[in-house]
């Protein structure tokens, strides 16, 4: 009998073991799913920020007025 509960043990040792694997797998994929939804929420954020640098590029080249050339004053 005592060979039967070492063996009831082990299984119970490597079935515990298996379920910490699964676990923590699950956690990983979790992780994983927030990761790439904080990363996409990143590249739409930067998309809009180059757009209104684009438009403020834009409006800054609108108003810029075009050099004027003057003439020099006699001393």
């Amino acid at each position: 009998m005592a060979g039967l509960e070492l063996a009831e043990v082990i299984l119970a040792v490597i079935i515990g073991t298996l379920a910490a694997i699964v676990y923590s797998l699950r956690v990983l994929i979790m992780l994983e799913r927030r990761v790439a939804s904080m990363e996409s929420n990143i590249q739409r954020m930067t998309g809009r920020i180059l757009k209104e640098e684009k438009v403020i590029e834009k409006m800054i080249k609108r108003r810029s007025p075009k050099k004027k050339t003057t003439k020099k004053r006699k001393r």
